[in-house]
């Protein structure tokens, strides 16, 4: 399967970081469909590995392949919106880059979970046992179920399915969504639900084991927060004076960040008290936003709009290549370290949305908590910076033509940006 090409008119749109639908779209489609040849990709190296594995490991994944592709033909579009869900474009990705044996073979339970999320999805009834031997059982974008006993039993009809831990210490009871939703609407005994943020379709996701990479986020190596520190009413209320605040300033970009984050993963705290907050976009996952508790709505407010940005470009990246591999590394007015080309683009990306995004804001209504103030204060500064990066992007023999020409869009936001502000009124 492979994507629509995006056209030059959308690709042109996308490069102003302005909402745009079309483009949005079409980055949607791409995303889909790299998903499901990374998920061809894990049948054939299951396949190749079958020497190698356990013959449990291989039942076990044959069975929940059936249930998922059953699931599939059953409702294509709830399964292709979990495939699309970006943990599982994480596990995918450590999926593919195990060596045989143990490695793999550790991360292929994760599917049960999968498939069984998929069939509750498309309310297809499933029975039988699946084994849970790490205690629990992990269903992505819905929640997790105690599993003391390692073993999982399955039952229920179409549209309800019952998960019940086989020595009775927990049981879930899952329907199927109704329309235009993406959670299950009962839970029961032993089970921990994900939580949808207000106002919006987006998860703070803070159970799925691929959530944060084993190695953690950033220097400092941030793990993920775990309930229930992960401060679930805190990241609600926050999250709801971000939104409005966006959508106060701009509410175009309020939308298009609901629309394009799926799911707000907390981190863990630093230890470091004042210091600046840890957020990031995994390539692996793009529509998740890992983040520390913003300090306070204007904070998560840009960081909402500054991921965005990093999802967009990490997924337009990938249906149209925008540079090479390189080795050059360059200095830039937000960072301290020297970045490489990629680094750079995504950065200009990012500050060039956040500068239109701050143009905005001191020029529209009064908002509250200063964030107009900050605004005033901040748009000069990255302006410069922006510029200043973008003639580096500009002079590099690592951008491909794709991505000489964004930039080229991206250099004639920018001017735009600063003549609006210099005019008067």
């Amino acid at each position: 399967m492979t994507p629509a090409p995006v056209s030059a008119g959308a690709i042109r749109e996308l490069a102003t970081t302005r909402p745009a639908p079309a483009g949005t779209a079409a980055l949607r489609a791409a995303l889909h469909a790299r998903r499901m040849l990374l998920l061809k990709a894990v049948l054939v190296t299951a396949e190749r590995a079958r020497p190698s594995l356990a013959p449990s490991v291989r039942t076990r994944f044959e069975a929940d392949w059936v249930l998922l592709e059953r699931a599939e033909r059953t409702d294509p579009a709830a399964v292709r919106d979990l495939v699309d869900y970006p943990m599982t474009g994480a596990w995918l990705g450590a999926v593919l880059a195990a060596g045989e044996g143990p490695d793999l073979a550790g991360q292929l339970p994760y599917l049960t979970g999968l498939a069984l999320a998929a069939a509750v999805r498309a309310g297809c009834p499933a029975r039988g046992e699946r084994p849970a031997p790490s205690g629990r059982l992990v269903l992505p974008g819905l929640g997790v179920l105690s599993c003391p006993s390692g073993r999982a039993l399955l039952g229920g009809r179409p549209g309800l399915m019952r998960i019940t831990d086989a020595a009775g210490a927990a049981e879930v009871l899952l329907t199927r969504p109704a329309a235009g939703a993406r959670r299950p609407a009962r839970g029961g005994t032993g089970w921990l639900g994900l939580r949808t943020l207000p106002g919006s379709a987006v998860l703070l996701d803070d159970l799925d084991p691929y959530r944060v990479p084993a190695h953690g986020i950033g220097p400092a190596a941030l793990p993920a927060a775990r309930r229930p520190h992960s401060t679930p009413a805190a990241w609600a209320a926050r999250w709801r004076a971000a939104r409005a605040l966006l959508t106060e300033a701009d509410p175009a970009r309020a939308a298009e960040t609901g629309s394009v984050l799926r799911a707000v993963v907390p981190l863990a705290p630093s230890g470091r008290p004042g210091g600046p907050v840890m957020s990031a976009t995994l390539r692996a996952a793009p529509g998740a936003l890992l983040s520390q508790l913003p300090e306070d709505a204007g904070d998560l407010a840009e960081t909402l709009v500054h991921e965005t940005q990093h999802t967009k470009l990490a997924t337009l990246h990938e249906l149209v290549p925008l540079y090479r591999p390189g080795g050059a590394r360059y200095r830039v007015g937000w960072r301290p370290d020297p970045r490489p080309v990629p680094g750079v683009l995504q950065g200009v990306y990012a500050h060039l949305a956040l500068a239109d995004l701050w143009r905005r804001a001191g020029n529209g209504p009064r908002l509250g908590h200063g964030w107009r103030d900050r605004a005033e204060r901040l748009f000069d500064t990255r302006w410069d910076q922006v510029g200043q990066a973008l003639s580096i992007l500009r002079e590099s023999d690592e951008l491909t033509c794709a991505g000489r020409e964004f930039v080229q869009e991206m250099e004639r936001h920018h001017a735009s940006l600063g003549v609006a502000a210099r005019s008067p009124g």
